[in-house]
């Protein structure tokens, strides 16, 4: 039975939260001189310091991590003159053929090119073995856990999670209580955001379990790697991605509404003033299935139809990249564009799924984020393989006191915010911020986790030293390291966020996903597109029909 709306946190179990460790900072660590490289290191890396972070290629004691050596080697070879010549033929290419991503709100401009450092990430095979298995065990709980609270809710009768954090979620759907998802898989890509903390180990920093993005830049960029490095990518002996389209594609055939053995496949895009549409166009062309807008579907007696020049066509796996509140306006968000109308009548009458399914946001949220480890041992009886980083429930009162006493140490963030939206930087921001979200805290408590700062792991980067130097992306808060744009322009440590938005598709079954080698963190980030033209949308290969066709429904979107 599921649980009353006015469910309270003073009514309610309380998670056990331990006593708050102190804030993880490079202050307070005291300044050490780092070791000399190796005599024996290519030119190029002269003058690179390990430094007191973790870094990726180098030991403490100054030497080459194992993993690294034959790349060094081969690096070594590489002149100057060779590297800025590849570096410049790459961003020419990816302005040309349309690798970008859009910034809201970025007076700079909505489309940037994407960026490439062709100083690649290496991780071994034993450490992503580790990762790999961390991964599945996370999205199985995950999935577990959205089944039993759309379902029997043992979870909340058991008072694991107590039941207020999950009725107030934003994004628990009550509409699909007792719904049962298309092969009982609810996540079916899952985008698990890690880090590296400063003693080498892996953590969690969020789940993206809605319409997570980003997998197209690590394909894309790997075929840039390997055209730009052919010797070296091979002696290096990384794993491929190029499979990560194919088995994707795989997991969407399989849950095709029962009775379909050729099912019609199509990727749902808001269009392409979207901030992740080169991707939507990208997976488009590599599964090679169309990619629509809204308004290139229609809904006739509960069964989707794509519109063509010849007519209408069955559609039954519809890959959606709108969230849940755009997808449908006549049963969600009235005022929404984006959607189709008539969608989740469909849905529900098992003639059309969807991936993700409606109402993953739960398991996105990120105060449920706290409770991830207790889910997995709850549905697997294991502890977690990757742990969280720790966090602070501002709901919970001795949490949110010592929230509002650390803001200048801590950092702050929305549930259901992403991208770095909604996020308090605690150190680097002003006093005037920090006030703003002290309110916006006191107001709504339930909305706001904070998290102590990171000291994040770092790699080698090359950078023009007509570029600024940046610090690293916010870890459980991104740890800063070191900036300062060497002159001539050599390797220069930047903290690393790892394997960022690490896609990972499910199998056809809940309890055993299929781990995407589309994560493999040895790839660099950047991308390349096999081909300059995006595909148009509603393109139709072969002749269709849906049933009461009329004559003017047959247009095909021209864009």
């Amino acid at each position: 039975m599921l649980p009353t709306a006015s469910t309270s946190p003073q009514t309610t179990i309380t998670p056990a939260t331990p006593p708050p460790p102190p804030p993880i900072t490079t202050r307070d660590r005291p300044a050490a001189p780092p070791p000399p490289l190796s005599s024996s290191l290519p030119e190029t890396f002269s003058g690179y310091a390990p430094g007191e972070f973790f870094d990726e290629m180098f030991t403490t004691e100054g030497n080459i991590r194992p993993h690294y050596r034959k790349f060094v080697q081969r690096f070594g070879n590489v002149t100057r003159e060779d590297f800025e010549a590849k570096r410049h033929s790459i961003d020419f290419m990816f302005l040309r053929q349309g690798v970008t991503f859009n910034v809201y709100g970025d007076s700079q401009g909505a489309e940037r090119v994407f960026p490439f450092d062709l100083m690649p990430r290496i991780i071994s095979a034993s450490e992503w073995e580790k990762i790999e298995a961390g991964l599945i065990q996370r999205i199985t709980a995950l999935n577990l856990f959205l089944h039993d609270i759309y379902h029997e809710q043992r979870i909340l009768k058991d008072g694991v999670i107590p039941p207020f954090y999950v009725l107030s979620a934003k994004h628990f759907r009550r509409e699909f209580v007792n719904f049962r998802v298309p092969g009982d898989i609810y996540i079916h890509i899952c985008g698990t955001d890690l880090i590296r903390g400063a003693d080498g180990g892996y953590l969690v920093l969020e789940d993206n379990a809605r319409c997570p993005s980003g997998v197209s830049y690590v394909l894309e960029n790997r075929r840039a790697m390997k055209r730009s490095f052919p010797d070296i990518f091979e002696s290096v002996g990384v794993r491929p991605v190029s499979v990560y389209p194919n088995e994707l594609l795989e997991v969407l055939q399989h849950i095709a509404p029962a009775g379909v053995p050729d099912p019609t496949v199509v990727l749902l895009t808001p269009g392409p003033y979207n901030s992740a549409y080169f991707e939507h166009t990208s997976l488009a062309r590599q599964m090679g299935i169309e990619i629509v807008e809204g308004r290139d579907l229609v809904v006739r007696d509960q069964r989707v139809c794509m519109r063509t020049t010849k007519g209408l066509r069955p559609v039954h796996v519809i890959y959606r990249r709108i969230d849940d509140d755009f997808l449908d306006p006549t049963v969600f968000r009235p005022d929404s564009a984006l959607g189709v109308p008539g969608l989740i009548h469909a849905y529900r009458a098992g003639h059309v799924s969807l991936a993700n399914s409606i109402g993953t946001g739960l398991a996105d949220d990120k105060v449920m984020y706290y409770f991830v480890p207790r889910i997995i041992k709850y549905y697997l009886d294991q502890d977690p393989l990757l742990p969280n980083v720790p966090t602070y429930l501002a709901s919970e009162d001795k949490d949110r006191a010592y929230i509002l006493q650390n803001l200048d140490k801590l950092v702050v963030k929305a549930a259901n915010e992403a991208g770095g939206y909604g996020m308090l930087m605690g150190p680097q921001a002003s006093m005037a911020e920090r006030e703003k979200f002290r309110r916006l805290i006191e107001a709504d408590p339930r909305n706001y986790i904070a998290q102590p700062m990171i000291s994040l792991s770092r790699h080698p980067t090359y950078i023009d030293a007509a570029v600024t130097a940046t610090a690293g992306g916010a870890g459980g808060g991104g740890g800063k390291g070191p900036s300062r744009p060497p002159p001539p322009p050599r390797p220069r440590p930047a903290p690393s966020r790892d394997a960022t938005s690490t896609c990972v598709p499910s199998s056809s079954t809940a309890k055993k996903p299929v781990s995407s080698p589309a994560a493999s963190p040895a790839s660099p980030s950047a991308a390349i597109p096999s081909s300059s033209t995006p595909p148009k949308a509603a393109a139709a290969r072969t002749p269709g029909s849906c049933m009461e066709t009329s004559s003017d429904e047959g247009v095909a979107s021209s864009r």
